[in-house]
């Protein structure tokens, strides 16, 4: 496998797929969307409020890792935003995969709040978030990731990604 995957993770509201389309932009690669892999139950199921459970991320997962190994197989580069909340979801989509790298898009529960407050046309509603820090386990340096302060301006997030892949 000659591709290249980066998952830039976090919860709801952290800026994954902004990151993630300008970070695919700066460095010419694609960009999905880790969302388009749910199933039409798990997105009613957000919509109505309600959060997901391991069983519910269990399909979503392996698609997407089904979906990282078909791109890397065919060499491509690409980046993907997935919010990877658990360890153990982690290690369905990266372990075994030295071609994947992580990237944790840290922020404060007031700042990501104030960000959901303000967001139009997702199905992911504001008052969800409280079960999204509360599932997080946030990556240990074993995952060795790229942890980027969601304050910071976008352009200075994604370069500080692209320059720590390029190291």
């Amino acid at each position: 496998m000659s591709g290249r995957v980066v998952l830039v993770m976090g919860v709801a509201g952290a800026g994954k797929s902004t990151i993630a389309k300008a970070l695919a932009n700066r460095l010419g690669w694609t960009f999905q969307e880790g969302d388009a892999f749910h199933s039409p139950a798990n997105v009613a199921k957000m919509k109505s409020g309600r959060p997901l459970d391991d069983a519910d991320r269990a399909p979503w997962l392996e698609a997407i890792a089904a979906w990282i190994d078909a791109e890397a197989g065919k060499g491509a580069h690409s980046v993907l935003a997935c919010s990877a909340l658990k360890r153990r979801y982690r290690e369905v989509l990266i372990d075994g995969r030295l071609f994947v790298r992580l990237v944790y898009l840290e922020g404060s529960r007031a700042l990501i709040a104030e960000r959901l407050a303000h967001r139009k046309h997702h199905y992911f509603p504001p008052d969800l978030l409280e079960s999204q820090f509360a599932a997080l386990e946030a990556p240990l340096s074993v995952e060795h990731p790229i942890v980027v302060d969601v304050s910071l301006p976008l352009e200075t997030q994604v370069e500080l990604i692209a320059t720590a892949l390029e190291a």
